[in-house]
């Protein structure tokens, strides 16, 4: 069960951004900070994806509404990756069942990437560019400092991404009516786009 933290925060983590995950953790490997990261996401070819993809999601995140098609785009992205990483690190180490592994990964995984997806709807239903930025950029340095802690300090990586998970599952549940506001003005706007007209000039 050693290596059980590690998994619970790399599937949190991969469901906020997977590829900053993917590029750490094959960093950290690399260099020789961490000693249960998989060979396979050290390879540099792996990096390199995972780094370019990193950049382009770091961009695509902060700009309002492409970046909540992003997150739909990823529904599936991000789970899966929380998933496979957390299998690799569990044949890695041997000490937790693969396939217990991939699902504490993935299922970890998909419930922060609600909790992303839901907050950034949300904060779409202002037009302002701001909040996207600054909360992107929370997120980004987020990910990045709990993945970095998690190599050094498992269980107290693990700690605190299930603490942001919880306190993330609230504020969604919170803004669901804020939510439902989008998700009613996207329709509204994909329905007059159909019919020819611009909701704006009527």
């Amino acid at each position: 069960m050693s290596v059980l933290p590690l998994i619970f925060t790399a599937g949190w983590a991969s469901g906020i951004n997977a590829y900053a995950v993917v590029f750490l953790l094959g960093v950290f490997g690399r260099i020789g900070w961490a000693d249960d990261v998989p060979a396979g996401l050290e390879r540099t070819d792996v990096l390199v994806a995972a780094g370019v993809l990193f950049v382009i999601e770091a961009v695509a995140d902060k700009i309002p509404y492409l970046d909540s098609f992003w997150d739909a785009v990823h529904t599936v992205v991000r789970p899966a990756s929380g998933a496979v990483v957390s299998a690799l690190i569990a044949g890695q180490d041997d000490s937790l069942p693969t396939l217990f592994a991939a699902a504490v990964g993935g299922t970890t995984a998909l419930a922060s990437h609600i909790v992303k997806a839901g907050t950034r709807m949300a904060v779409n239903t202002s037009p302002e560019p701001v909040t996207n930025i600054a909360l992107s950029t929370v997120e980004d340095l987020g990910v990045g400092g709990v993945i970095t802690l998690a190599v050094f300090f498992p269980i107290l990586a693990a700690v605190i991404a299930a603490i942001a998970l919880a306190i993330g599952l609230w504020v969604v549940y919170l803004c669901a009516s804020r939510i439902r506001r989008y998700r009613r003005r996207r329709g509204e706007r994909r329905a007059a786009h159909r019919a020819g007209r611009d909701p704006a000039l009527e």
